[in-house]
C-alpha cells in the first residue's frame, strides 16, 4: 500500500481534560468517516497550554502512557480501524514528566511512544519547568498502513532530527504542534513567524523525500494573550502544500498520498544518495571554536 489517507485533526481546548478527549474522539470519528486511515492530533490535545506559566498545579494533568487516555483512543483506533497519532503529557514516575505521543496502530494495539527531545524556554512556553528531555531516541513506528515518524513541535526546527527520522525508514513525518501569536503583535511578525515555521517543515520534506504533515491547534488561549495560529498542513517530498488550514478555525481534513512518491523525488534529486557522511563528524559539537 502506498497510497494512505491522513487525517489532521486542529482543534481548540478547553479547561475540562475529559472534554477535550472526547471532542478529539468525535473529530476522530469524523476523520475517519471521511476515508482518513491514519489521524494525527495536535499537541497536548486534552488540556489548554498549560506551559504558558510555571505552576505546580499543572502537574496534575500528566498521566501514565499507556494509560487512560490511551486506553479509550485504543479503543476506537480498533472500531474504526484508523491509526491515531496522540500527544499527552506523561508521568514516568514521581516528579519526571515528558511531553509524549503515543501511536495506536489500527487494530487498537499500543506500539509505542516517542518523547520530545528539544525542549524550549521562552516567554509563554516555560516547558523546560514540567519536561524532562526525552530519552528513547529518535522513533519510528511501523503501523498498518505506513511507517511513521513523529516528532513534536520545537522538533520542528532541528533538520539533525528530521534527518535521523526518517534514516530509520520514515516515510511520512508528523510534527503535532501547539505554537501561537502573541496577540499584542503586529501583522508583519506574525506572518514572518508563520512563514519560518511553515518553511523550515517544508524543508524537512525537501531534504529528505518524504511527507511531512503538521498538526497545529487553534483558538485563544492566555486570557486572550495567545493565539494559537493554526495553519496545519501537508508537504510532499518536494515541498509542495497539499494542504493548509485556516488560522482562526476548528478543522477536520482528509488528505491522500502516495508515499511511493519518495522514490521518484530521491532518484530525481538524490540528496540522499550523495550525502558526504566521512565529513559530518563535527555536527555532534556544540559549537565548532577557532582553536
Amino acid at each position: 500500500m502506498t497510497k494512505v489517507k491522513i487525517g489532521l485533526v486542529q482543534m481548540s481546548c478547553t479547561a475540562n481534560k475529559q472534554e477535550n478527549l472526547d471532542k478529539a474522539i468525535l473529530k476522530i470519528r469524523e476523520a475517519a468517516a471521511g476515508g482518513a486511515q491514519i489521524v494525527c492530533l495536535q499537541e497536548l490535545f486534552t488540556s489548554l497550554y498549560f506551559c504558558d506559566v510555571e505552576d505546580y498545579e499543572n502537574f496534575k494533568l500528566a498521566e501514565a502512557i499507556p494509560g487512560v487516555s490511551t486506553d479509550a483512543l485504543s479503543k476506537v483506533a480498533a472500531e474504526l480501524n484508523v491509526v491515531i497519532i496522540a500527544s499527552l503529557f506523561e508521568k514516568r514516575t514521581q516528579g519526571l514528566y515528558h511531553n509524549t505521543t503515543a501511536v495506536l496502530d489500527a487494530d487498537g494495539t499500543y506500539l509505542g511512544k516517542y518523547r520530545k527531545m528539544h525542549i524550549p524556554d521562552d516567554p509563554a512556553y516555560y516547558e523546560k519547568f514540567y519536561f524532562t528531555p526525552g530519552d528513547l531516541g529518535y522513533k519510528v513506528f511501523k503501523t498498518k498502513f505506513a511507517t511513521l515518524g513523529v516528532l513534536i513541535c520545537w522538533d520542528q526546527w532541528y533538520p539533525e532530527a528530521s534527518r535521523i527520522t526518517a534514516l530509520m525508514g520514515a516515510e511520512i513525518l508528523f510534527y503535532p504542534t501547539a505554537i501561537g501569536w502573541a496577540t499584542s503583535q503586529d501583522e508583519e511578525t506574525n506572518e514572518e513567524q508563520y512563514n519560518a515555521w511553515q518553511t523550515i517543515q517544508r524543508s524537512h520534506a525537501v531534504a529528505n523525500g518524504v511527507h511531512v504533515v503538521s498538526v497545529n491547534r487553534v483558538g485563544l488561549e492566555q486570557n486572550g494573550a495567545m493565539k494559537f495560529w493554526g495553519g496545519s498542513f501537508v508537504s510532499n517530498p518536494f515541498g509542495s502544500l497539499l494542504y493548509k488550514a485556516s488560522h482562526d478555525q476548528e478543522e477536520v481534513a482528509v488528505i491522500e498520498i502516495d508515499t511511493e512518491k519518495t522514490e521518484r523525488y530521491r532518484t530525481h534529486w538524490p540528496f540522499m544518495r550523495d550525502r558526504r557522511i566521512d565529513s559530518y563528524q563535527q555536527i555532534t559539537k556544540r559549537f565548532i571554536d577557532e582553536d
